[in-house]
């Protein structure tokens, strides 16, 4: 070996250090347990270096730089190898980051939720970022990484899981247990009350670990986009039947949609024939219009005020009582002679059967009148 090789490979074993290429690692183990006593061991700002021997901790260093000789550090005393005459010690260092990780990203399912204003379940998602620090190195270290080489890749994987697995359990329960309906959930608006909630939930599966998930960045909770136009419709239904009120409202509410629906079908579904083209729309919405009409005569009054969806025979004005009424002898609303509906009726020329003036059928036997 040249003088050179020695002298460079002298001053390679004199740094013990977390190379730059390393420094984004949460965990990052010294590649060689072999360390020559006088060594310079350098740590930075925000990282430690945890000495083990044994599968043992002997000793955590904080920030700054050191001669590693046992004069000054004593707990070195126990590491030296005496075979090499006390000018080597055996340790195995770990440098382990200790500021906060931020930007690790995170998404998955968190499955079906019955959104509390509509009763319908919907299929939820949540992604997002959060960050971590690293509260108890030798906890980490022990409990999570291990002695073999460190894998920050695995801290994280492993954090997330974590992270994802309280989210599902919270905000489905926030969500049964608060009320939320499911589109303010979705808009963000309880995205602070989430975070508040799951982050204190979160101790509980990482602090053993030596970790600490400190916030939650800008996650965002979804919906597929058909369950979304499908909540908006329900929401605002609701809210019409909550302007009509009632069982009555539901009523004149379900009359409108049937309505609505029938005059849509004739206008979209009258022309398969030929000539059923778009020349013919105009002449089919006015039958769908029609027929929006013939339905909206379907709602009768009852003698109390009430409305129903019973449809109302074709019939005459009683004198009486001034009801729509079946066409016969009498009143089906008074009891009073329907012949007496107005002084200037006439009788039907088949049956006899009194008729109102301007009435062109009988109605009691549907005998055509003449004019």
């Amino acid at each position: 070996m040249g003088m050179i090789d020695w002298f460079k490979r002298g001053v390679g074993e004199m740094m013990v250090a977390r190379p730059d290429g390393t420094k984004a690692q949460v965990v990052w183990k010294h590649p060689d347990s072999t360390i020559p006593m006088k060594s310079q061991l350098t740590v930075e700002s925000d990282e430690v270096a945890v000495f083990f021997r044994d599968g043992k901790v002997v000793e955590v260093m904080q920030p700054g730089r050191y001669t590693l000789d046992s004069s000054n550090l004593p707990f070195l005393s126990n590491l030296v190898d005496s075979f090499t005459g006390g000018n080597v010690f055996i340790a195995e260092v770990f440098f382990v980051n200790t500021r906060e990780h931020t930007g690790v990203k995170f998404g998955g399912r968190i499955g079906h939720v019955e959104d509390p204003k509509s009763g319908v379940p919907v299929e939820t998602m949540v992604h997002g970022e959060f960050s971590f620090r690293v509260t108890d190195p030798e906890r980490l270290i022990i409990g999570l990484v291990g002695m073999g080489r460190a894998d920050s890749a695995t801290i994280k994987s492993w954090t997330k899981e974590q992270l994802l697995k309280v989210l599902r359990d919270n905000i489905a329960e926030l969500i049964v247990k608060q009320k939320w309906p499911i589109l303010d959930v979705t808009s963000g608006a309880y995205t602070e009350e989430i975070e508040v909630d799951v982050l204190a939930k979160m101790d509980h599966h990482v602090a053993d670990y030596g970790l600490d998930i400190v916030r939650l960045g800008n996650f965002v909770i979804g919906i597929d986009e058909e369950d979304a136009d499908n909540l908006k419709t329900l929401y605002r239904d609701a809210a019409y039947l909550r302007t009509v009120g009632g069982v009555d409202g539901y009523q004149r509410f379900a009359a409108g949609k049937a309505m609505m629906g029938a005059g849509e079908g004739m206008a979209l579904g009258g022309g398969g024939g030929a000539g059923g083209g778009e020349g013919n729309s105009g002449m089919l919405g006015g039958a769908g219009m029609g027929i929006g009409f013939g339905l909206a005569q379907m709602m009768v009054r009852d003698n109390q005020g009430g409305e129903t969806l019973a449809p109302a025979a074709a019939g005459v004005i009683c004198g009486g009582c001034s009801s729509s009424v079946p066409a016969g002898k009498f009143c089906s609303a008074c009891g009073e002679a329907l012949q007496k509906v107005t002084p200037d009726s006439r009788h039907c020329t088949s049956c006899g059967e009194a008729m109102a003036a301007d009435a062109r059928f009988c109605g009691s036997c549907g005998t055509r009148q003449g004019d």
